[in-house]
């Protein structure tokens, strides 16, 4: 395989064509940017398809340049999406920030990786070098993009900071000379806007590869922690499996060449193919012998019918009824008593199998005495 097969492997577009080529042919080790906004705390697999792409561009000699988008955060970034993206607070933007560098060494070398923050260059823009920034860009090419054009035709709000996005994000790349812009489908536009960008301060344009984006586990959108629709590379072994198990059959092929990049296809037996793919995707980010635990818990668990053998015991609590939302909150079950308000109305909440009803927040005393409480592919027994 030529070194251009192995950098593009799984590219959705690679452009212009015929320029990474050239780029190559320089000699010297290449600037390869990739740009995340820290607007969550985990890296889930669909977002570990660029970051994929960027190991390989480091194992052949090049330079990754990770940026962190703590300024540009601040801002958001609605691309996909049909209303503009709810803005962090400084502190859990730093919090999300530091997280995700860690899980992205998990892929990348970290030896070869510039971890960079934007608002190392962009909070110092005076008013005029910013002004010079808007004139690179007008507002009818900015309505080539396909979520502001939709927008604007169906006369919803689109925000003046929301245009700037696509100027930051190529502002970006002129400040850390970018020979190599990654991305997912849906930032084709801002990366080839980048281009334009380098080439109004002088600089030689940047060659823009995207990479596919995927659905989630219920096969019906795109993969997105905010939509609760993904698999977290940090999630536990056990969840993690559980959750590939859930996966529908038809997303089988795209997982097993985006994810595991695997040349082989998926066994024809939708079944067998999800227990080897949640079998590799744990070994891939936990190990053989998490992954072996792992299908061994699922198997107690779901073809068994029984809980696993070390599922945790919680106090019955005195109030009757129980409050359940602050019962799975207080187990570990829930993240919070709202998580767990939402895991009941979805149906997932279930004492010795019956789930609870989509309203069920308080429970008689009496029903859960002694029962197993299941939520999603958790267990945990209730004491008498």
């Amino acid at each position: 395989m030529t070194d251009v097969a192995v950098l593009t492997r799984n590219a959705a577009k690679v452009l212009p064509e015929g320029e990474l080529e050239k780029k190559l042919a320089l000699g010297r080790p290449l600037r390869v940017k990739f740009g995340i906004d820290p607007t969550a705390r985990s890296i889930h697999i669909g977002q570990a398809i660029p970051l994929q792409r960027l190991r390989a561009f480091q194992d052949k000699g090049h330079v990754g340049v990770l940026i962190v988008g703590d300024y540009t955060a601040r801002v958001g970034d609605p691309s996909g999406r049909s209303k503009e993206r709810r803005v962090l607070s400084d502190a859990t933007i730093d919090e999300n920030a530091a997280a995700y560098f860690e899980q992205a060494c998990r892929i990348i070398d970290r030896d070869r990786t510039e971890l960079r923050f934007n608002s190392e260059w962009l909070g110092r823009l005076d008013f005029a070098e910013f002004l010079r920034l808007t004139r690179t860009m007008t507002v009818s090419r900015m309505l080539e993009r396909n979520d502001f054009e939709k927008r604007f035709r169906s006369n919803q709000p689109i925000s003046i900071s929301e245009f700037l996005y696509p100027l930051m994000q190529g502002y970006d790349s002129v400040a850390v000379e970018a020979d190599v812009e990654l991305g997912g489908t849906d930032q084709e536009y801002n990366l080839l806007a980048g281009r334009d960008i380098q080439t109004a301060y002088g600089q030689a344009p940047q060659v823009v590869l995207t990479t596919p984006l995927i659905n989630g586990p219920n096969g019906r959108q795109k993969m997105s922690a905010s939509l609760n629709n993904y698999i977290a590379i940090d999630e536990p072994p056990a969840e993690m499996y559980g959750k590939a198990m859930s996966c529908v059959d038809g997303l089988m092929p795209d997982y097993y060449r985006l994810c595991l990049e695997s040349d082989t296809p998926p066994p024809a037996d939708p079944y067998l193919a999800k227990r080897e793919w949640a079998r590799r995707l744990v070994t891939r980010w936990h190990g053989a012998t998490a992954a072996e635990a792992a299908e061994a818990a699922f198997d107690r668990q779901f073809k068994e019918g029984r809980a696993a053998a070390d599922a945790p015991e919680i106090p019955l609590p005195e109030a009757d009824p129980v409050h359940m939302p602050a019962l799975l909150h207080s187990a570990g079950l829930a993240s919070s008593r709202g998580e767990a308000r939402r895991l009941i109305a979805q149906g997932g909440v279930r004492v010795d199998g019956t789930p609870l009803a989509s309203d069920e927040l308080d429970v008689a005393r009496d029903r859960l005495a002694g029962k197993e409480l299941r939520v999603g592919r958790r267990f945990a027994r209730i004491l008498a």
